[in-house]
């Protein structure tokens, strides 16, 4: 057994950059560039505009006067658009012709206004892109309604996602907690909303909007670290369904007593499997293959039909494996889960078809 800390081993472990990150929520989006290629983009057409403005000037160059030497050539004609696009304007270069003055108003003001918004341009974008996630962050937690909080996006917590994802539950239902940013910025860039910070306080899962979640899978790397996350969730989401993974079968106890609904130890069913492949590797396969949701046979819950009521467990066409009824979990072969009840839901084998319809699992819509 281990020792509950009150922050757990995980918080003292992480770096500063990691707890200047812990207050944020991070929607996925699409980058559409580089910001060193928005800013390369920005350079070249701030560039383009500076020569464009120079050749202006200088085919109507008989038209400006120095004051130093009363003309103008080349370099002064750089020198000049310059400072009239930076809005220096020291004075020394002036137009004094009509068609210089003409072409200042019609051609170089506009192109001195142009090059002035694609300076500012990257500050704009910035206000823009605040607002915008603002709105965006807005509107998440608006309509996020019976969601899945992954806690964890390690090994085990992937492979939950994989399943859930498999079963036809939305990428946008699923909200990512985890302590690390790169790890967050990873589930962005495959499509979650994360979480960054300690899953451990209550702040961090409210921002996850956790007391509006449906089921919660709890995937940390360590045992005390995933009681303490079990408790905090419990308390803040009284009816959510809470599945935790830990790695020794001895605290498993300690999950169910924390509030978790379902506890699967990682070490002993990984063993389990070993064991079994090893007396029989087709065995092993199959469970292999029902473990991995989507392809080959699936292990499915779902609602007794109305044409089921009443029947035996052998009459459904369904392989059903078990019965759940109530609180109750009955075996297929238990004399007390036939005949079948409208209010049972049914644990059943069947072929994996991801086109067809399938109800996921989890408590009846």
């Amino acid at each position: 057994m281990f020792h509950v800390k009150l922050h757990g081993d995980d918080a003292m472990a992480r770096g500063a950059d990691e707890k200047l990150a812990a207050r944020r929520i991070k929607l996925p989006r699409r980058v559409v560039e580089k910001p060193l290629r928005q800013v390369g983009k920005r350079l070249l057409m701030a560039l383009f505009v500076l020569l464009l403005t120079v050749l202006v000037v200088w085919l109507d160059r008989g038209g400006y006067h120095d004051n130093a030497n009363d003309q103008v050539d080349l370099l002064d004609c750089f020198y000049y658009a310059t400072v009239t696009l930076s809005t220096t304007g020291y004075g020394d270069i002036v137009p004094y012709s009509d068609s210089a003055r003409l072409i200042n108003i019609l051609v170089i003001t506009p192109l001195r206004v142009l090059f002035l918004i694609i300076l500012v341009g990257t500050t704009l974008e910035v206000l823009t892109e605040r607002t915008r996630e603002e709105w965006r962050l807005s509107r998440w937690r608006k309509n996020l309604r019976e969601h899945t909080v992954v806690v964890g996006f390690g090994t085990k917590g992937r492979s939950a996602l994989q399943t859930l994802l498999a079963t036809g539950i939305q990428k946008e239902q699923i909200v990512i907690v985890d302590p690390s940013s790169k790890v967050i910025d990873t589930a962005n860039a495959e499509g979650f909303t994360g979480v960054v910070g300690d899953a451990t306080r209550s702040d961090v899962l409210l921002r996850a909007e956790i007391q509006k979640a449906r089921q919660i899978v709890i995937a940390t790397q360590r045992d005390d670290t995933a009681v303490l996350v079990t408790l905090t969730a419990r308390q803040l989401n009284r009816g959510a369904k809470i599945v935790a993974a830990v790695r020794e079968e001895e605290n498993a106890p300690l999950l169910k007593q924390s509030g978790a609904d379902a506890v699967i130890t990682s070490a002993s069913a990984a063993g389990r499997l070993l064991g079994l492949s090893v007396l029989s590797p087709s065995a092993g396969t199959v469970m292999e293959d029902l473990i991995h949701q989507g392809s080959g046979l699936d292990l499915i819950e779902r609602p007794v039909r109305k044409a089921e009521v009443g029947r035996g467990v052998r009459e459904t066409e369904d392989l059903v494996v078990s019965v759940l009824r109530g609180h109750r979990l009955l075996a297929y072969d238990d004399p007390h889960a036939s005949p079948l009840q409208l209010t049972d839901r049914l644990i059943t084998i069947v072929r994996a078809a991801p086109t067809a319809h399938q109800v996921r699992l989890g408590p009846a819509d």
